[in-house]
Formats: C-alpha cells, structure tokens, sequence
C-alpha cells in the first residue's frame, strides 16, 4: 500500500492546461505571431513552453518579456472566469484522505496558484503545497518531486505521484517514484510509456494504494 501521494496541479486537479496555452497564444497573437499548438505540446515536454517558438522565430527577449507579462494578465483573467473544476476531485481527495496523506507539487506560480485555488476545497486536505517559487529546477527535472519527498520524510517506494504530462511524468521517474498518469484531453499525446498506471478519473487512485504492496 502506499502511504503518500504526491499530484500535480494543472490538468490534474484543477482543468487549466488549455487556458494557460489560450493565454500564450493570445498573447503572441497580439505581436502577429502565430502559436502552432502541436509545437507547443513537444516545447512543453522540454520545460521551453510558450516563448520557443517565438525565440526561433527571431522575436527579442525585449517583447519576449513584453508579452509574457501581457499572457499572465491573460491567463489570470481566464482562472477568474472559466470553469476549472474536475468532476469529483473533492469527493476523491475526500475519499483518499482516510487512507494516504497528500500533498501538491506544481510549476504553477505562486500568484497563479492562490487564484486557483481560492475558492475551492481542495488544499483543507493536502499536507503541503510546493509552487514554482519553491525549488530551483522545474520538471522535467526530478528536483520537484524529490523536495516533495524530503518534505514528507517519505520513501520513494511509498509514494505515488500523479501527472498527466509527459514532463511530469519525466521528473517523477527521474525521482524515482512511480506514477500514475490521468487522462487529460489536452496532453493526450504526450508519451506514457514509462508510466506505472495509466487512469481515467482520479477515483481508480483508491484502488492503486490500497492493492500496491
């Protein structure tokens, strides 16, 4: 059985992957650049995200910088207004609570982060939550998971982490700790194949902990 569970944030808990991409395109949209998705989707698994392709592109780090303030404004927008929510993921994280402890390890920002998860029920059941501001390297780098570790006093056979990105997928295998990828229509390209389990919903997480011996 597993004692501790460590989850991503976006795309895991919270359905916010499609709007922060939204808020990049948007944002490059304003500068007459076009943000290719696919691109995007293989940039994101390399951690260089939405300004790579404008980089290539010879855009300079002067509007760079412009725009990526012009994406928060946007992406913050979207967080206020869009629907976000997962179906049942308080309801789960309810259920899993008698059973693991859990805690949160995200490349979201801070700032992001608090907006988020304002208004919602999901930190009353997380131990910690670790934020982009918290470690040095982000995922793919096994940094992130590895502080999540340290912050339980956990061993690595067990924890379980859930993802639902290639790239987080990448940092909990590097930590080495097994993962359970969710799916997510907005990453559903992405390569798994080094994955522990492969779920629909968050409700089959019960089943993992309590048969993982």
């Amino acid at each position: 059985m597993k004692k501790y569970i460590l989850f991503d944030n976006d795309g895991v808990l919270v359905d916010t992957e499609f709007w922060y991409h939204k808020a990049g395109e948007r944002a490059l949209a304003d500068i007459g650049f076009t943000l290719d998705k696919d691109q995007y989707l293989r940039d994101m698994n390399q951690s260089l995200g939405t300004w790579a392709q404008a980089r290539a592109a010879g855009i300079d780090e002067q509007t760079i910088g412009r725009q990526r303030e012009v994406r928060n404004v946007h992406y913050q927008e979207y967080l206020r207004t869009e629907a976000i929510e997962i179906e049942g993921v308080v309801e789960t994280l309810a259920e899993l609570s008698k059973y693991v402890r859990m805690a949160i390890v995200t490349t979201a920002k801070r700032a992001d982060f608090e907006i988020i998860h304002e208004k919602r029920q999901i930190r009353q059941f997380m131990d910690f939550i670790l934020v982009r501001e918290d470690y040095k390297l982000a995922k793919p780098h096994p940094e992130p998971y590895l502080t999540g570790l340290k912050s339980f006093g956990a061993t690595k056979e067990e924890t379980l982490v859930v993802e639902d990105s290639s790239r987080g997928l990448n940092s909990a295998v590097a930590a080495g700790i097994d993962c359970a990828i969710v799916y997510n229509d907005f990453t559903k390209s992405h390569d798994f194949s080094q994955a522990s389990y492969r779920i629909a919903t968050l409700t089959e997480l019960k089943d993992i902990i309590l048969s993982v011996t």
